[in-house]
């Protein structure tokens, strides 16, 4: 689960998987996968980051993966 802030500042936990896109309006809109709509303040970057971030806490074979790479060029 990533935090994300709604306009009127208060926070919530959303599931990353459910994001089906993001866009800037300029406001950032997240459309999940069931058509739910979320207008929130993050941009999209600071959101990918998150998500990546996220992605990495539960796939830690992953980052080691990547490690190893950054570590071999």
């Amino acid at each position: 689960m990533i935090i994300v802030t709604r306009l009127n500042g208060k926070t919530f936990y959303l599931n990353p998987d459910l994001i089906e896109t993001m866009e800037t309006t300029p406001d950032t809109v997240l459309t999940l996968t069931g058509g739910n709509k979320y207008v929130v303040t993050e941009i999209p970057s600071e959101l990918i980051e998150r998500i990546t971030r996220f992605r990495r806490r539960c796939h830690p074979e992953y980052l080691e993966s990547e490690e190893r790479h950054t570590h071999e060029s």
